[in-house]
């Protein structure tokens, strides 16, 4: 049987991991959090950092224990229960079935901003179509696609701070160093959890690495280790950038809050740079939506052609194309949820469900090496217990920080994976078909 080849180092999987990220989503979400901190970002990116560095610990610990592909999904299964690694791997779903309608989304805003004569539907439908032919017929990234994607991206988030900087130190009434963006007298703990809740879609896919283990050569060293290094490369990349921008732009009003940065690139860079970094940004987002669509629909046809899902449906190839068809049709057309929804309450769906997962994934730790693996003593009690106890109180903390309409969805997903659930193990009397991710992304 053939076998995929481990042909990965950490910087390959690292570069990966930042990729999927896409670093400049942090401009593209800066209004929203902005408004939902009253001013403090980068206080929102720390909190968020914090939580999610956590959680990525134990990530860490759970990809070396069981260095398989298969994510939350696979170590909730195998460290808890079957059942419960089924509701893991549902809350997943909803992270990868929605995540290109809220990208579709934001670069959408971006161009309505920048072309008013043209509505918004036009461009939420335009990425839908284009992405879904590309997908359909088939699509390869390389490494080299993805460093330049990375370059594209890199110069032109250098080229905002720098701009920011210039920008400050031509106003003496604004100091270059200050604590303000992340402490004042002011701030409200509920308001920068409440930010911290939505900055964490900027951190989506720091555990998509794990996907690469069948790929990386000594998985249960490098898959850990890169996981913590794309959080914190992530982390601080958000947190710089973000400090600067709102030195530049203390205020949290804007002619439009999904397209703030447009505004603020406006300001710090006149009309030439505009048009850079709207460039900049709907390159990322365009090469993040094709991605998230493809790792979509290739985990329903995974899901699919295991028998999770209905296998006359997803589990089916074109003869063609060879590619998930079905599978690509739906994710577009639930992408078209973006015609009635906003940037906030798309990105806040989402990390309901990447809440739920990491929770698990937290307590996995606890279950796997605290409680069946009995490990002891003070450093046992700190990595196993601690930590993860930590990560665990953190993610739930944040989403309960989500708006109330997110929760009511969110919450509406699970449910109706509890119901599935119930229907495809006979009313929980047996356990479900185990999902096969080795082909899945």
């Amino acid at each position: 049987m053939a076998r995929l080849q481990r042909t990965l180092s950490l910087g390959s999987v690292v570069l990966f991991g930042i990729a999927y990220m896409t670093p400049i989503i942090v401009l593209g979400t800066f209004g929203i959090l902005a408004q939902s901190t009253n001013g403090m970002v980068p206080a929102a990116y720390l909190a968020a950092l914090v939580a999610m560095f956590f959680t990525a610990l134990s990530y860490g610990r759970m990809a070396a224990a069981f260095p398989v592909a298969g994510s939350a999904y696979s170590y909730v299964r195998k460290a808890i229960s079957p059942k419960l690694g089924f509701l893991a791997g549902w809350a997943v779903l909803l992270d990868y079935l929605f995540l290109p309608m809220a990208i579709w989304l934001i670069g959408a805003a971006y161009l309505g901003t920048a072309f008013p004569s043209i509505p918004q539907p036009v461009w939420v439908l335009a990425f839908i179509v284009i992405t879904t032919l590309i997908n359909v017929v088939g699509l390869k990234l390389a490494n080299t696609v993805n460093a330049l994607l990375m370059v594209v991206q890199a110069l032109v988030l250098v080229a905002f701070v720098v701009l920011c900087i210039h920008y400050i130190g031509g106003d003496a009434s604004k100091p270059l160093w200050t604590l303000a963006p992340f402490f004042d007298g002011k701030m409200q703990m509920p308001m920068i959890m409440s930010g911290a809740a939505i900055a964490c879609y900027s951190f989506l896919g720091f555990d998509a690495v794990s996907t690469l283990t069948e790929e990386t050569r000594d998985p249960r060293r490098t898959i850990p280790r890169a996981i913590m290094l794309i959080t914190l490369i992530g982390g601080l990349i958000f947190v710089g950038v973000s400090y600067f921008v709102q030195l530049a732009h203390p205020s949290s009003q804007f002619d439009s809050v999904d397209s703030a940065a447009y505004e603020i690139a406006r300001n710090i860079g006149g009309d030439l740079f505009v048009s850079l970094f709207l460039v900049g940004l709907i390159v990322g987002q365009f090469a993040s939506g094709l991605s998230a669509q493809a790792s979509g629909s290739r985990l329903l046809y995974a899901m699919g052609r295991d028998g999770v899902l209905p296998k006359s449906f997803f589990g089916t190839l074109s003869d063609r194309f060879g590619t998930p068809i079905n599978s690509i049709v739906l994710c577009a057309v639930v992408a078209l949820l973006a015609l009635k929804l906003d940037v906030t309450t798309s990105t806040s769906f989402i990390n309901f469900g990447a809440f739920l997962a990491f929770s698990l994934v937290n307590l996995s730790v606890i279950f796997h090496y605290w409680i069946g693996g009995e490990k002891r003593g003070v450093r046992a009690w700190v990595l196993f217990l601690l930590f993860p106890l930590i990560g665990l109180v953190a993610d739930l903390w944040l989403m309960i920080s989500l708006d109330h309409l997110a929760i009511m969805l969110g919450v509406g997903w699970l449910a109706v994976g509890c119901v599935y659930l119930a229907w495809l193990t006979g009313g929980f009397r047996r356990q479900p078909p185990e999902m096969d991710f080795q082909e899945a992304v």
